[in-house]
């Protein structure tokens, strides 16, 4: 078994910074490529950031500039750096990670349970 558990979500002011974590734990052998996404209730999930087992990120074209992911495979941990937050970034945030288990020695895609970011004044 695999679980992401993400932290760091909050309320702030527009043009203030919050940096999310994520971190797996369970049944890993190797994690893969993680990324973060986000949702805003009555739209679709929409990718924010990924990055790549050998460090390799892609932005969404709204948050290039300004939020920087990243990770460290020996914690099995993503971070989000977000900055100069506008109120359009108000979503819940999600982690994903593609896992291979130890166990089955699978690949699976996996979610958290996701951290509410609200930017309002």
């Amino acid at each position: 078994q695999v679980r992401l558990v993400e932290s760091g979500g909050g309320l702030v002011q527009p043009g203030e910074s919050l940096r999310l974590s994520c971190v797996a734990s369970g049944t890993i052998f190797q994690i893969y490529g993680m990324a973060w996404y986000r949702q805003v209730p009555g739209n679709q999930r929409e990718l924010v950031a990924k990055i790549s087992h050998y460090d390799g990120t892609d932005y969404a074209h709204s948050v290039k500039g300004r939020f920087t992911i990243s990770r460290d495979n020996a914690k099995k941990m993503v971070t989000l750096e977000m900055n100069s937050l506008k109120p359009e970034d108000t979503a819940v945030y999600y982690c994903n990670a593609d896992v291979l288990s130890r166990v089955t020695m699978k690949t699976d895609n996996y979610w958290g349970q996701g951290t509410q970011v609200t930017v309002s004044s």
